[in-house]
């Protein structure tokens, strides 16, 4: 006997009749012998339809009132799911994301998690239970409730996964595995069986959304093996672990990409100590994270700067440094939209030079100039202007050979919670 936690996002439990489908697989995976925790999220655009409620009433949306609304919406999921479950003839019982133990840090909309205490999770394991854990919420140790962020319910599988030792963790979603790239982009885009916890982490941070990288991160550190499939069919998914066969010759895995991109420039600052670190500073005290930082050169005494932050940040970043402006002197401060971060990412980056010039050429090749570079052993990324977006896409994954590879990775615009 295995055990199993299997989560289930938003689209797969999004109606009645879904929610039976979802049912329907964990009882076959039951039936088969083994134990089961199942996480899922909010059903369809719930949470979308609380915001939208919430905005109609209060355009300020406080922070703790929002996870008290938006944690309903999971627990709506796992009674129905529960419920589901039941009528299949099988013991079931729903857990909130503090009842199945969750602890998090006393941050609303974003929190972190803790510490974990299965112990009730455990007990319905061995009464014979399939236990149903709301994802994306738990409590802090003063009682108040929260949520975790984009990629919560993920993160809640993955942690649950580690806290109770299950032998594998299981990620149903609307697509069946990890893709080279969107394949709505790219036709001939293939799905790999298996990738690297670094390469997927790499990939989720640069905005492939299958899995969220907090979730690849606890994947990694507790060695949770992921299995990202299709919960609409029983097609052999992408295994993700801590080491992945890499085909010969294929240097280059995947290619991601993210919109949700702006940058700040901050022009004629001192060239002074110290300012970098007020500043940035500043943002992350602020929960602002930022992503690529790049300085020109030094004249008369001054300097400038440019970072990238998430476009939906952007207007909390402008307002965090024009709050410095009295104590830090510059000349102005200008922000760019309509970007977009272009990235290739592949273990076998490392021992191949020249893949940098390559993606370097084959940007300016389709007349796109590149304002923003960041590099690490697995990945070079590229902020560009976004309305060539398509093209660039089609020119790298034809130039890295990944049209003819039979293996390879992914990129996607999915929103995962």
């Amino acid at each position: 006997m295995s055990l199993y936690v299997m989560k289930f996002g938003g689209s797969s439990v999004g109606d009645t009749e879904r929610m039976k489908r979802v049912a329907g697989r964990v009882v076959e995976k039951a039936d088969e012998g083994h134990q089961c925790v199942v996480v899922v999220s909010a059903m369809g655009d719930t949470t979308d339809d609380l915001i939208d409620q919430a905005k109609k009433l209060n355009s300020e949306l406080p922070a703790r009132e929002m996870d008290m609304l938006l944690t309903t919406g999971e627990q709506i999921s796992i009674s129905l799911l529960s419920m589901a479950i039941q009528a299949l003839g099988r013991k079931a019982i729903s857990f909130t994301g503090w009842q199945a133990g969750f602890r998090t840090e006393p941050v609303h909309g974003k929190a972190r998690i803790n510490d974990i205490h299965p112990e009730r999770v455990n007990q319905a394991l061995a009464e014979g239970n399939i236990v149903i854990v709301a994802g994306f919420q738990g409590m802090t140790e003063d009682g108040e409730i929260t949520t975790l962020g984009r990629g919560g319910s993920d993160t809640t599988a993955v942690a649950l996964a580690a806290a109770i030792k299950a032998d594998a963790c299981e990620i149903y979603t609307d697509v069946d595995g990890i893709y080279s790239t969107d394949p709505r982009i790219v036709k001939v885009a293939r799905k790999l069986k298996e990738i690297s916890y670094d390469e997927m982490l790499e990939l989720a941070n640069l905005g492939a959304a299958v899995l969220h990288p907090r979730a690849v991160e606890y994947a990694k550190h507790s060695g949770v093996p992921l299995i990202v499939r299709s919960s609409f069919n029983h097609n052999e998914g992408t295994v993700v672990k801590e080491e992945a066969t890499m085909e010969q010759g294929v240097v280059v895995s995947g290619i991601a990409y993210d919109k949700n991109v702006a940058r700040i420039s901050i022009l004629g600052v001192p060239d002074v100590p110290g300012v970098l670190a007020e500043v940035f500073g500043a943002l992350a005290s602020e929960q602002l994270d930022v992503d690529i930082i790049v300085q020109s050169g030094v004249m008369d005494g001054k300097a400038d700067f440019s970072f990238s932050v998430a476009l939906s940040d952007r207007e909390n970043a402008l307002r965090v440094i024009e709050a410095l402006h009295s104590r830090l002197p510059y000349r102005e401060v200008t922000s760019e939209e309509n970007l977009v971060k272009v990235s290739i990412v592949g273990a076998g980056m490392v021992s191949h030079p020249g893949v940098a010039a390559k993606m370097f050429k084959v940007i300016s090749g389709e007349g796109v100039s590149i304002k923003m570079v960041s590099t690490s052993e697995i990945k070079v990324s590229c902020v560009i202007d976004g309305e060539k977006l398509h093209d660039v896409i089609k020119a790298l994954h034809t130039a890295y050979d990944l049209d003819t590879a039979e293996q390879a990775v992914i990129g996607g615009p999915q929103v995962r919670r």
